[in-house]
């Protein structure tokens, strides 16, 4: 052991344990000089050995190298230490704790945009369909990232989700009330994961329902234009005549009285033509269940007359290779001969006509709409498709569509220029 002064800390060669000593000297610090593995040279470090207080056993405990930490440095540090065993606490152990709490806080320390897009990560697959998993991240990139994606989630207070809200709130009144719960959504997800704490900013109830005016709720129902019933053998026999997939897509649409991005995202495994049925996935149905298609034979005729693409797994193949068919392309056919008129009206359409002039069951054409039971008794004894009654409907309305037009009130349909 020798005497170790501020100068001979940076000069000292010797390898082995070099003993603070001296005028300032802080007890059980030490220099630690070790030959280098490779080639010529030292290493120098300090270290401050002490009593656990726990079991006396003897510790070592490294303070930093010598070209880091000045050897007033590690005086400080080693009389800070020693303080710490006198008040009973082990400095290793202490120094462990603390640097576990900061990889803590550093974890928590996620931004907006992380935890969003963890929240949506952990929970799309549940979601009904691919166009709502679209709605989702699109609202938060166009409203919410600009202004909260790049704050940590535990910051973001109200002021921050009233800078996001108020500039739509009236203008954009349906987006922003869903833009809302998406944010408090996230932000829920946020505390229950432990990235932040206290209550929620962006929730409605007895919070930004006393900062913000009500949404406008008393504007009537926005339904789809739907074509009357009486004039749909007229339109179809036209329909007919029209070449290209837009056309028959249409056509098949109104057969099957699928929705539109349940008809195009269709793919061929989904088909039996044997059959006759086409089982839509529960991901792809607005319900979220499966829902089996009785095909009619003009359905049948449709789909074996299609356009294919090579490794292109849809039924209604698009612009792009491997892709289907754009979901407006139908309504953009439509604007040619009924631009009062969109495709999902023809739901409506099918629905007045079984009401109206059929004797089945309104269930029946309830299940044929893939429409939820909003009554869950019903639903809950209701456990089968009707399968075969549908099929039955459907047939009826294969053959109303195909009737000759014979009114003299009806609109033929327009041609394009």
């Amino acid at each position: 052991m020798r005497k170790l002064t501020l100068a001979l800390a940076a000069k000292v060669k010797t390898p082995g344990l070099h003993r603070d000593k001296g005028e300032g000297a802080a007890r059980g610090l030490y220099l630690q000089i070790r030959p280098l593995a490779r080639g010529n040279g030292f290493a120098a470090s300090w270290l401050y050995r002490y009593a656990a207080p726990a079991t006396g056993k003897l510790r070592w405990m490294g303070l930093g190298p010598l070209d880091c930490v000045t050897h007033a440095d590690a005086r400080e540090m080693a009389r800070t230490a020693r303080a710490g065993v006198k008040r009973g606490h082990d400095p290793i152990e202490t120094r462990r704790a603390e640097r576990a709490r900061l990889r803590a806080d550093q974890a928590k320390a996620i931004t907006f945009k992380v935890a969003a897009e963890k929240y949506i990560a952990a929970h799309e697959a549940g979601w009904r369909n691919e166009k709502h998993r679209q709605q989702w991240k699109a609202s938060l990139e166009t409203y919410a990232f600009p202004i909260l994606g790049k704050q940590p989630v535990a910051s973001v207070d109200t002021a921050l989700v009233l800078k996001v809200l108020e500039p739509i709130w009236s203008v954009k009144a349906e987006t922003a009330g869903r833009l809302q719960q998406r944010i408090a959504r996230v932000l829920d997800w946020a505390k229950a994961r432990g990235y932040r704490v206290g209550d929620n900013p962006a929730r409605w109830t007895a919070h930004l329902e006393a900062l913000l005016p009500a949404r406008r709720t008393g504007k009537s129902a926005k339904h789809h234009p739907a074509l009357p019933y009486a004039e749909i053998p007229a339109f179809m026999s036209d329909l007919r005549q029209h070449q290209g997939q837009s056309a028959r897509a249409l056509e098949l649409l109104i057969l099957t009285v699928l929705r539109t991005g349940e008809l195009i995202g269709g793919k061929l495994t989904e088909i039996d033509l044997e059959a006759k049925v086409w089982t839509v996935p529960a991901e792809r149905m607005k319900a979220g269940r499966e829902h089996r298609v009785p095909l009619s034979d003009r359905a049948i005729e449709i789909l074996k007359a299609l356009p294919r693409e090579k490794d292109n797994p849809y039924i209604f193949i698009g612009g792009r290779a491997g892709g289907h068919l754009s979901n407006m392309a139908m309504l953009a056919f439509m604007k040619h001969f009924r631009p009062e008129y969109v495709p999902h009206g023809f739901r409506s359409t099918f629905k007045d006509w079984v009401s109206e002039t059929t004797n089945h069951p309104g269930i029946v054409s309830e299940m044929a709409l893939a429409h939820t039971i909003p009554n869950r008794v019903e639903a809950a004894y209701r456990r089968g498709d009707l399968f075969e009654k549908r099929r039955r409907l459907m047939r009826d309305w294969e053959r109303y569509c195909a009737k000759p037009a014979t009114s003299a009130s009806v609109t033929p349909l327009r041609r394009a220029s």
